[in-house]
């Protein structure tokens, strides 16, 4: 099976990555987690970005703050899906990021999820590695439909206490 890269763009976005992580896990989707800088590490971003198809990823999720460039210097060295999460900050709350993620220009795509979306940012990564394991979607079919019967669970719960 192939791996999810995860690259941070700082260690305060580990809450984030975290998310993703647990999903991964859950999933026994195998994943490595790093911190490269696109301004303060670019040219480690861009060797992990260049080699991670030879190195085994099938994809590739960013998490980023404020400028949040990670997602497209990543995206601009590999051909791998780039999954970006724009992650919240002081400033703006996010906003900054969530556009400078989702803003690529033609040519250079970048999958954006919401700001802190790192649950959905991990989803979305097996969802394109289940495309060829079918064991892998097998297991994304089981997950839906745990959280399926979770809903209905609650609406039960309600309505016996309303």
């Amino acid at each position: 099976m192939k791996k999810v890269g995860i690259v941070m763009g700082s260690d305060s976005d580990l809450p984030v990555v975290s998310k993703a992580a647990d999903i991964l896990k859950e999933l026994q989707i195998p994943f490595e987690v790093h911190v490269y800088s696109a301004h303060r590490t670019p040219e480690e971003a861009r060797n992990f970005a260049a080699n991670a198809r030879k190195d085994g990823f099938g994809v590739i999720i960013a998490a980023a703050g404020m400028a949040a460039h990670l997602a497209g210097a990543l995206a601009a060295n590999t051909t791998l899906p780039v999954i970006g999460i724009p992650c919240k900050s002081s400033v703006l709350d996010g906003m900054d990021a969530l556009l400078s993620t989702v803003m690529m220009p033609s040519g250079i795509p970048v999958a954006t999820v919401a700001i802190d979306g790192g649950k959905n940012a991990a989803l979305l990564a097996a969802e394109i590695l289940a495309v060829s394991d079918d064991e892998l979607a097998a297991r994304l079919d089981a997950k839906r439909a745990e959280e399926a019967a979770a809903v209905i669970r609650k609406d039960a719960s309600i309505m016996e206490r309303l």
